[in-house]
């Protein structure tokens, strides 16, 4: 029998982002179904949002983006979906209701209803930085926005 070592640490794991994506949904998943949420998941990926999620009196199309690089101390996300022949498309209030933008190596949420971030390209989040111009940061963790009128919810008693 071979004795134990103490085995250097094992170099990190870049996954493709396909499966970085499925992660981050099976993480959504989780949290929201904790904070007392029900979703469902539209049957393929045709659909421009990747859950509906059923907070009682409202549904809410949500679609989930993903990074996991930091970039000039931030972490950029793109709100936007191909279109064949037409190029990139800015998701719209047509598409979805909410974005909801997974920092992978923190675990830490951005819940953006459309109309806060629409019509940018692009959003760069500073979670662990104090930046002047976090614009973001009043919708870190803020699932807060997806429960209904405040009632006293399952949601409402794990947020505060």
């Amino acid at each position: 029998m071979k004795p134990l070592t103490t085995a250097a640490p094992r170099p990190p794991i870049h996954r493709n982002t396909k499966r970085t994506g499925e992660l981050s949904e099976a993480a959504f998943l989780l949290k929201a179904e904790t904070l007392g949420f029900h979703l469902a998941k539209p049957w393929g990926d045709s659909e421009r949002y990747d859950f509906i999620l059923d907070t009682g009196p409202r549904l809410w199309r949500v679609q989930l983006k993903c990074t996991e690089v930091m970039r000039a101390r931030g972490y950029d996300v793109q709100p936007i979906y191909s279109i064949y022949g037409q190029g990139k498309v800015v998701y719209s209030a047509d598409d979805i209701d909410v974005l909801a933008a997974h920092i992978v190596p923190l675990d830490v949420w951005y819940i953006l209803p459309i109309e806060a971030f629409t019509p940018n390209k692009s959003l760069r989040f500073y979670p662990s930085n104090h930046c002047k111009r976090a614009r973001w940061e009043t919708y870190r963790e803020a699932w807060h926005l997806l429960d209904p009128c405040g009632a006293d919810t399952p949601v409402r008693r794990l947020l505060t």
